[in-house]
């Protein structure tokens, strides 16, 4: 019992006294026999009782330990005292707040038959519902996964923790929920969550515990049938998913087993169309996908399940007319609508099994081709499929000009086809038979009175000749009828500007140039159609038409740069003035336009005026510095607007402003440190909690871009201090008042390291006497002395004792830190910069002798002459020896210090929106104050051209 380590003889005789007391409770023994040996059980139970209050950590785990066994090795219709009972649940209560980890992992265990879940009081159930939750300690969590009841209540708690932090608890999540909870216990949102977290997790092993336990386990629920799984799936509305989860099934299934679902009796290769459903449409598609994947093996079975192209374009072509059009009594019959989506969505997965159709067959190919284009012609084709249809066309062929030319002639059959109108006669033709007919009705009159008289006279052979004369007659007026109704038809191009129509055409046109490639360039016909129906679109009252005439004008602008150029103001309006969607369409086109072009191509038409006017006079010199400052102008304007979009309410536009100036700036376009110190506190912010694809393009961009250049690294080292004084200047009302400034430093400060730098740009910074962590520790001396008594010295003493220095920096940076300990009187930072100080006197000492032993071997040393004074400096380059154990354990720093930021930010966290006020605090950039040590280095020609090529708009 006061044994903690476990040792295998103690865990044997904890296992045998559990089992040897045990033994002997029977439950259908005689009311004496049960006395007596339920007195051994009570003794043991009451002993053990007392002692889990112990002060030893040993002893309080083997009490939960031993209570464990007892409770675990007693029949399943064993019955204990009620007071016994109690006392067991009350001290296994108490015991779940043991501050050692694996005392609660024991108490959790010795609590799982005490458990109630049909009881929405249940103690234990409450406990454990705290404890998966918020215990620290991973393994606890496990613990109460694996003796937690499924029920409606624990049920929210088990789905949680595949969210889990650690990979053993997330596994072991996606475990419990296939052995113990039923498919029809969760709604299709959580089963599809469930398969998508689980399904693209970053860990092989939690991928595997769903692949092998949770699929397979819903698989038997569905008897062994896939397409009953994906109906449980709702694979109309979780596609993705549900192609994960057939490649998941694919990968452990014969692949005869797969094609039998696609088989027809008929020989013909097909699915009847009657017979069609999502699921299978869906399957049949990804298996496709799946077969092709599998090189010749594959092939043999793709044979089998699909047919020569003419028949399945036949097939495609009487699916898509079987298809109903809505009318407007329809639109609000919802079951009537749902119906519709569905065979849209079968639609969509036949369309893109084209894909795997054997199109070597000339005549098959082009047979193919003309049903794509009478597909995309036909009226009651839906738009949803217009995308699907274009893209299969496009792929088919090669040439960019011949693309052009059937999407011209398609865009034109949609717009203005030929209908057959009537038209009306001449007004003198018609007045002309009028008076015929007048005449003809006038010579039947009398001919009928001269047939009445003859008869009247029995004048026969009279009244024969009259009846054949009023026949011909009446033949005439039924003839002249016909003549005066009959209108003449002609064939006409009448032209079609409903939305429906427009978003038809302005799709094609779309992923034209989606497909164009960027060399082509913009020719007539693409002109016409810019002309004609992209630029009419951009001023359109539809907003979707509106938004694909955006998407259409980047994508122009794409393929030339005068377009680009002249178009670029327009793109700008939309941006500032239109909806949310087509704001974030434009935002994209326009970043996608400056990272082909960068911003010398977009100068507004005032700065033209003035370079033209100023030629005559300016010299070379003068105009290209002129140009450049213009140019600055320019640039500073465009991304003033979109960087604004950074304190953006909608997380969309965020979200695509901080990617694209992230782009920019890894590409080189753009040097910016403020810029870069509002996407830091954009990465922090509370309120960008909820948006994941911001966070982690950001987390990825910030080491990529770090690294990959000293250059790069400078600009982290601008934005060092601005950033953390924004930090410390934050009201109580912003969100950035909740962010851990500490863990703000400790990410720069990891970013800025030298030995993080990548080989290259290590090479390349070696003719450089001071890195950048030393230049940083320069500012933070400097900073410190500003105010010595500010609240944020801490967080810089913290910093600098952080830093990587080099030798060369002792001698100075000696000198600022006794100047700061004399005025710094915070007792934790004094201590820091006395450690500091010594290290740095240490490294000194050393750096001394090593110059001179470098002497005596007539190595050489670098001079720099100082700029600013009329004294020569001697600045010796120092040899970095940083190991690969100190460089990896830098990486590591920075990598918990982006979790621990997240993790910290969470717990802290207040929901309220932006302020105005905190959107000023955002943008407001606190001035550097002058260092006492000015330090200028000299730099090499090459470096200097490249640094003025690039766009510094610190």
């Amino acid at each position: 019992m006061v044994v903690y380590k476990r040792e295998p003889a103690v865990e044997r005789i904890i296992e045998f006294a559990a089992k040897f007391v045990t033994s002997f409770h029977q439950s259908d023994m005689e009311d004496d026999e049960e006395e007596e040996d339920g007195g051994i059980l009570n003794y043991l139970f009451t002993f053990l009782l007392k002692s889990h209050e112990a002060n030893s950590n040993a002893v309080r785990f083997r009490v939960c330990q031993l209570i464990n066994k007892l409770l675990g090795n007693m029949p399943e219709n064993a019955q204990i005292d009620d007071d016994l009972f109690d006392k067991i649940n009350e001290a296994m209560l108490i015991r779940l707040k043991d501050k050692i980890p694996n005392v609660r992992i024991q108490a959790v265990l010795a609590l799982s038959r005490l458990q109630d879940p049909k009881d929405d009081e249940c103690l234990v159930v409450n406990a454990y519902a705290t404890l998966i939750e918020n215990d620290s300690n991973p393994e606890v969590r496990r613990a109460v996964l694996s003796c937690i009841a499924p029920s409606a209540k624990t049920l929210p708690k088990i789905v949680g923790r595949t969210k889990d932090v650690k990979e053993a608890v997330r596994k072991l999540a996606y475990q419990v929920l296939a052995e113990k909870v039923h498919m029809r216990a969760m709604s299709i949102a959580q089963r599809v969550m469930l398969l998508q977290q689980g399904l693209n997790d970053r860990s092989d092993a939690v991928k595997q515990a769903v692949q092998k336990h949770l699929l397979q386990g819903w698989l038997r629920f569905t008897e062994g049938s896939i397409l009953e799984l994906l109906h449980r799936l709702d694979v109309e509305n979780s596609s993705e998913v549900a192609v994960s989860v057939l490649n998941a099934l694919f990968s452990v299934t014969p692949l005869n087993e797969l094609t039998e679902i696609c088989k027809n009796n008929d020989g013909r290769k097909l699915i009847p169309a009657d017979t069609l459903t999502p699921e299978i449409a869906l399957y049949w598609r990804v298996l496709c996908e799946y077969l092709r994947s599998k090189g010749d093996e594959g092939e043999e079975f793709l044979e089998q399940i699909l047919p020569e192209p003419v028949v399945y374009a036949e097939y495609l072509l009487s699916y898509i007319q079987s298809i109903p059009v809505v009318n407007e009594e329809q639109r609000g019959d919802f079951s009537y609508i749902g119906n519709l989506m569905t065979k849209e969505f079968i639609g969509q997965q036949l369309i893109l099994i084209i894909k795997f159709l054997d199109t070597n067959e000339e005549g098959g190919r082009k047979r193919l081709l003309a049903i794509l284009q009478e597909i995309l012609t036909l009226p009651t084709t839906p738009i949803s499929l217009i995308s699907f249809l274009v893209e299969r066309l496009l792929h088919m062929i090669m040439d960019d000009n011949k693309r052009t030319q059937i999407v011209t002639e398609i865009i034109s059959e949609i717009r203005a086809p030929i209908v057959t109108v009537g038209v009306n006669n001449d007004p003198a033709d018609a007045r002309k038979k009028e008076l015929k007919m007048a005449e003809i009705k006038v010579k039947l009159i009398e001919a009928k009175a001269a047939l009445e008289n003859c008869i009247n006279l029995q004048d026969f052979n009279q009244a024969s000749e009259l009846k054949e004369e009023i026949k011909a007659l009446e033949d005439a007026k039924i003839n002249l009828l016909k003549e005066t109704e009959q209108l003449e038809i002609k064939e006409v191009h009448i032209e079609k500007n409903d939305a429906e129509t427009l978003q038809k055409c302005l799709i094609l046109c779309y992923e034209l140039l989606k497909q164009m490639c960027t060399s082509t360039g913009i020719g007539a016909t693409m002109n016409g159609i810019i002309e004609s129906l992209i630029l009419p679109g951009i001023i359109s009252v539809h907003p979707t038409v509106r938004n694909l005439a955006v998407l259409c004008l980047g994508c122009c602008g794409l393929q030339n740069q005068d377009f680009a150029s002249k178009h670029f103001v327009l793109l700008l309006q939309v941006l500032q003035i239109d909806d949310v969607t087509i704001k974030i369409s434009a935002l994209k086109a326009i970043f996608d336009q400056l990272m082909a072009f960068g911003f010398q191509p977009f100068k507004t038409k005032k700065i033209k005026a003035i370079q033209s006017e100023g030629a005559e006079v300016n010299t070379n010199e003068e105009q290209e510095s002129k140009e450049s400052e213009e140019e600055a102008d320019t640039a500073k304007n465009v991304l003033k607007l979109l960087s604004d979009f950074l304190d953006s309410e909608v997380s969309e536009l965020r979200t695509g402003a901080a990617e694209g100036l992230a782009k920019l700036m890894f590409s080189g376009l753009l040097v910016s440190s403020r810029i870069l110190s509002r996407l830091v506190l954009l990465w922090y912010n509370p309120v960008t909690e909820e948006d994941v694809r911001l966070r982690h393009c950001l987390g990825v961009f910030f080491p990529m871009f770090a690294y990959a250049s000293r250059t790069n690294q400078e600009c982290f080292e601008e934005a060092f201090l601005p950033t953390l004084q924004i930090l410390a200047n934050a009201p109580a009302s912003s969100p950035l008042a909740e962010i851990d400034i500490t863990n703000v430093a400790e990410l720069l400060v990891d970013l800025t390291r030298p030995s993080g730098l990548n080989p290259q740009a290590k090479n390349s910074q070696d003719y450089q006497a001071l890195t950048v962590h030393d230049n940083l520790a320069i500012k933070i001396c400097n900073e410190i002395l500003t105010c010595p008594y500010s609240p944020e010295i801490r967080v810089y003493t913290k910093a600098l004792s952080s830093l990587e220095l080099t030798s060369s920096l002792a001698k100075d940076l000696l000198v600022l830190l006794n100047e700061i300990l004399e005025q710094v009187k915070d007792r934790m930072c004094v201590r820091a910069l006395e450690k500091i100080k010594v290290q740095l006197e240490k490294g000194n000492k050393e750096h001394g002798d090593q110059v001179v032993a470098a002497q005596d071997d007539n190595t050489t040393t670098t001079v720099f002459q100082s700029e600013d004074e009329n004294n020569k400096e001697v600045y010796i380059t120092p040899v970095k020896d940083v190991k690969a154990t100190r460089m990896k354990s830098t990486q590591q720093k920075t990598n918990r210090g982006r979790r621990k930021v997240i993790a910290s930010a969470r717990t802290n966290r207040r929901r309220q929106t932006v302020e105005a006020e905190a959107d000023s605090e955002s943008d407001h950039e606190v001035p550097e104050p002058e260092s006492e040590m000015k330090m200028r280095l000299p730099r090499r020609a090459k470096t200097a051209a490249l640094e003025k090529s690039k766009l510094n708009l610190a």
